[in-house]
């Protein structure tokens, strides 16, 4: 039987997203001395900050990219739950879930690439950007209205605390 979306959002406690193609565009820039680069939504920060405030739903990020950008961003919005320079996606979901005690329908994740599908199909909750590839767009539960970098991370996170509070 297939569950409602609101059967779903009830359930979830920590909510884990990709950053490029999410909190970002997936463009980078590079500065001369080749710095990289990233432009962060400050909507997709207060959605972070409103899923812990209102509905107890923690924010955690899994990336493939060692980003220092990233990890100040993290750190600004005192998100604790970090995994940088992730080349197995599955196996960090599984290490955090035993470590945390959290079952599988207790987590929700966004992303956006082939390198996201095996952790989306494993979850709870799935969601993507309204301009992830195809095949993500697919399988998700719940795809948003804007693009990554531009409040597709905001726009989850206001339909999860919709649902909680109602």
């Amino acid at each position: 039987m297939r569950h409602s979306l609101k059967e779903k959002v009830e359930k979830i406690k920590l909510l884990i997203s990709d950053v490029d193609g999410v909190w970002t565009d997936a463009g980078v820039f590079y500065s001369e001395d080749g710095e990289l680069l990233k432009r962060f939504s400050i909507r997709d920060g207060m959605g972070v900050e409103r899923l812990r405030e209102l509905v107890n739903v923690e924010t955690g990020i899994m990336t493939g990219e060692n980003s220092g950008a990233v990890k100040k961003r993290a750190e600004k919005l005192r998100i604790r739950e970090v995994k940088l320079n992730v080349r197995d996606k599955a196996g960090a979901l599984k290490e955090i879930m035993a470590r945390r005690n959290l079952g599988s329908e207790e987590i929700s994740y966004i992303g956006d690439d082939v390198n996201d599908i095996a952790v989306m199909e494993m979850v709870g909750l799935s969601a993507c950007p309204a301009d992830a590839i195809a095949s993500v767009r697919d399988i998700a539960d719940f795809v948003c209205n804007n693009t990554g970098g531009n409040g597709a991370f905001r726009d989850f996170a206001e339909m999860i605390i919709l649902f909680k509070k109602r």
